[in-house]
């Protein structure tokens, strides 16, 4: 798949610098390499340190560069971006990919586990989108791209402090895209449905553990919901996130896209 990506390397995105919450694995992972690829500078930010020598090795064009940061806390949030811009100049482009997910019948549910999701999901979209948002207004020109879910536009049993947090991010985004409407930036929700991540794999290990099923018959129920019968890979998000960055997309703004095989439409 990273082969695919240097193929397609388009360097319309050459002057840019993009920052990409939870960008180390999964779709934020995939998300990087394919803006890097399409010539950004890349700053991703997660709780943990990771190593990206791979990407600054010598003799490789592409910037990136990595901040520690917990998404849920605004002071820290704003160290992290002052950080990616010392290194790479104003943050062109955000990507709010950060979340996390949990799940528990809503008579049982402990208000930590509330908190928490409204904490990472929608009040991280919040503190990094404030953070970053004055230097795009500044220069006349930004990208922002949520990542919601699925769950942002409909509901699911059992995980409603999830659902209230992504339909938080999707009411955000259609909000703020109005506000900015006429300032050059864009802002939009990409709503990937079950994806093939670290993410759905503890989903799976949390349903064998509750229901005794096999990690193959929770597998089948999961992508069931899928009319192409299969789970959503992060390269297919990515890909989208990426073209709502792209010169010719300037006129989407405040819409949540599903990619999800046709399982909302």
């Amino acid at each position: 798949m990273k082969q695919g990506m240097e193929n397609q390397n388009s360097r319309l995105l050459a002057s840019k610098h993009a920052l990409v919450t939870g960008g180390a694995r999964g779709i934020g992972a995939a998300v990087t390499r394919v803006l890097l690829a399409h010539g950004a500078r890349v700053t991703t930010l997660s709780r943990s340190c990771v190593n990206n020598t791979d990407d600054a090795a010598p003799g490789n064009t592409r910037e990136t560069g990595h901040v520690v940061a917990d998404v849920s806390d605004f002071e820290d949030v704003r160290r992290a971006l002052e950080e990616a811009r010392s290194r790479y100049g104003p943050i062109d482009i955000l990507i709010n990919n950060a979340g996390q997910a949990g799940s528990a019948p809503f008579v049982k549910m402990e208000r930590s586990l509330w908190r928490t999701m409204m904490a990472v999901n929608l009040d991280g979209t919040f503190y990094c989108t404030q953070a970053a948002l004055p230097g795009m207004l500044a220069i006349g020109w930004g990208r922002i791209v949520n990542i919601a879910s699925t769950a942002g536009l409909v509901g699911y049993g059992y995980v409603s402090a999830y659902c209230a947090a992504k339909h938080g991010v999707v009411g955000l985004t259609r909000a703020l895209a109005l506000e900015v409407a006429t300032k050059g930036i864009t802002v939009n929700a990409v709503c990937p449905g079950y994806t093939e991540t670290d993410m759905l794999r503890e989903s799976v290990k949390k349903i064998v553990a509750k229901t005794g099923r096999t990690p193959e018959q929770a597998l089948v129920e999961l992508v069931s919901q899928n009319p192409q019968k299969r789970l959503i890979q992060p390269e297919e998000v990515a890909n989208a996130v990426a073209w709502l960055c792209l010169p010719g997309s300037e006129a989407v703004t405040g819409q949540a896209i599903a990619i999800s095989g046709g399982e909302v439409m």
